[in-house]
C-alpha cells in the first residue's frame, strides 16, 4: 500500500516539483498540499485523510514550519515530519529547532530550479521518505542483514555469561574504587536532538563525569545544537575540540563530518581528539569509533543508547564490556521516534536498564552520581 504523503510549502513550483518526484516512485503518494502551516493542519486533522507523512517548508505567511511543529506536538499529532527547507544550510539553528520540535530528518531545498530538478535532490528526498515510512527494502521480518551481523560479532565476543544485573547504586560503588574517574558516552541519530533536549538539561552541574556525546549530524549542526543546549543546561555543553582535556561537568559533542576519540596526553591526562578520515558505515561521526577508543582508559563508562535508525554503538560498546566494568542504559520503545540502535544494542544482551526517554537522565543520575 502507497504511503500517503502531505506537502506544506507556499511554493506552488515546489509544490509541483516534490509532486512530480514523489509520485514518479511506486511507494508514494502526494495526497494533499497546502500553502501554509495553518493549512497543513487542517489537513492533517481531517480524520478522511490518512497522512503518513509531511514534507514541511519552513519559512512560510500565515503559519510558518516551526509554528506547526509546536501546534503538532501540543495537539500530539503524531505524522512524522521531513523538513524540506533552504533554511537547512542558511540557518543551522532553525533546522535544530524543528528537530527539537520532533521532525524526523530534513534535505535541505536547493536555492535555484535547476538544482530542483538535480536527481541527487530526488534520491536524497526519496531516501529519506524511504526510512521515515519503513518503506526501505528489508531482509526478512525481525532480522535485517546489518542486525545479524552486528549480534553475530557481539556474540563471538560475549565469551562468557552476563553477570547478575546489579542497581545503580551498586555499579557506582563498585566502579568508584577501581578507577580515577567516571565517564558518560551517548550514542544517537535520528530523533537524537529533541532526545538530548530532554536528557541534557536535566543533568545537575557537579554531575560526578564528562559526557560525550556522538549525533548523527552533518559538519556546522552539532555546533548550533551544543550552543542550544548550552543556554538551556546547567552543565557546560560544546561542540568538542582536539586536543582539548575531559572535565567533569562538561558536555562533549563530536562534530559532525569528523571523528571523535578519547586518548592519554603525554603528561597522562585525557584528552579528546578529533580527525579528519574517512566515514565507517557510512557515520561520520561514528559512535562505534568513540568507544573503541574508551576500551583502554581508566574510567568507568555510562553507555547511553538513545532514538536512531541502525546499530551504531552496539560493537563498540561489546569491545568495551570485554574489557570493563560498564553500565549500559538503552531507550525503551515507547518513547524512541525510531527504535534502531537501542534495539539492536537491547537484542545483543548488553543492555543493564531500559529506560524511558524522561527517565534517562535519572538512571544517568544515579549510576555515577554528583560530586
Amino acid at each position: 500500500m502507497k504511503k500517503n504523503i502531505l506537502i506544506v510549502d507556499d511554493s506552488a513550483l515546489m509544490r509541483r516539483v516534490l509532486t512530480d518526484i514523489i509520485n514518479s516512485d511506486e511507494r508514494f503518494n502526494v495526497i494533499a498540499m497546502a500553502a501554509n502551516g495553518f493549512e497543513g493542519l487542517n489537513i492533517l486533522v481531517d480524520k478522511d485523510k490518512k497522512i503518513d507523512l509531511v514534507l514541511l517548508d519552513i519559512n512560510m505567511p500565515k503559519m510558518n514550519g516551526l509554528e506547526m511543529l509546536e501546534v503538532m506536538q501540543k495537539l500530539e499529532i503524531r505524522a512524522k515530519v521531513i523538513i524540506v527547507s533552504t533554511i537547512a544550510t542558511a540557518d543551522a539553528k532553525e533546522t535544530i529547532k524543528a528537530l527539537e520540535l520532533g521532525a524526523y530528518d530534513f534535505v535541505t531545498k536547493p536555492d535555484s530550479y535547476l538544482g530542483i530538478k538535480d536527481n541527487k535532490f530526488a534520491e536524497k528526498l526519496l531516501d529519506c521518505l524511504a526510512k521515515a515510512t519503513g518503506c526501505e527494502r528489508l531482509a526478512p521480518k525481525g532480522k535485517t542483514t546489518e542486525k545479524l551481523d552486528v549480534v553475530k560479532v557481539v556474540q563471538e565476543i560475549l565469551n562468557r555469561p552476563r553477570a547478575v544485573k546489579e542497581t545503580p547504586k551498586e555499579v557506582a560503588r563498585q566502579t568508584t574504587a577501581k578507577s580515577s574517574g567516571k565517564l558518560v558516552a551517548i550514542a544517537c541519530s535520528t530523533g537524537g536532538p529533541k532526545a538530548l533536549h530532554t536528557v541534557i538539561p536535566k543533568l545537575p552541574r557537579n554531575l560526578d563525569a564528562a559526557v560525550l556525546i556522538v549525533q548523527h549530524m552533518p559538519e556546522g549542526f552539532t555546533k548550533s545544537l551544543a550552543d542550544r543546549l548550552n543556554e538551556i543546561s546547567k552543565l557546560t555543553v560544546k561542540e568538542a575540540e582536539d586536543g582539548e582535556p575531559l572535565c567533569k561537568g562538561t558536555v562533549y559533542i563530536a562534530k559532525g563530518g569528523s571523528q571523535m576519540r578519547v586518548k592519554k596526553a603525554p603528561e597522562g591526562r585525557y584528552v579528546i581528539s578529533i580527525s579528519e578520515e574517512p566515514a565507517r558505515n557510512g557515520l561520520l561521526p561514528c559512535a562505534d569509533i568513540m568507544y573503541e577508543s574508551l576500551v583502554d582508559t581508566d574510567f568507568d563508562v555510562t553507555c547511553v543508547v538513545l532514538t536512531g535508525m541502525g546499530a551504531d554503538g552496539t560493537a563498540g560498546i561489546s569491545q568495551l564490556y570485554r574489557k570493563k566494568n560498564i553500565y549500559v542504559i538503552a531507550q525503551n520503545e515507547e518513547t524512541s521516534i525510531v527504535y534502531g540502535m537501542p534495539k539492536v544494542i537491547k537484542e545483543a544482551g548488553l543492555v543493564n536498564e531500559v529506560a524511558a526517554l524522561e527517565d534517562i537522565s535519572d538512571a544517568i543520575i544515579r549510576n555515577v552520581g554528583v560530586q
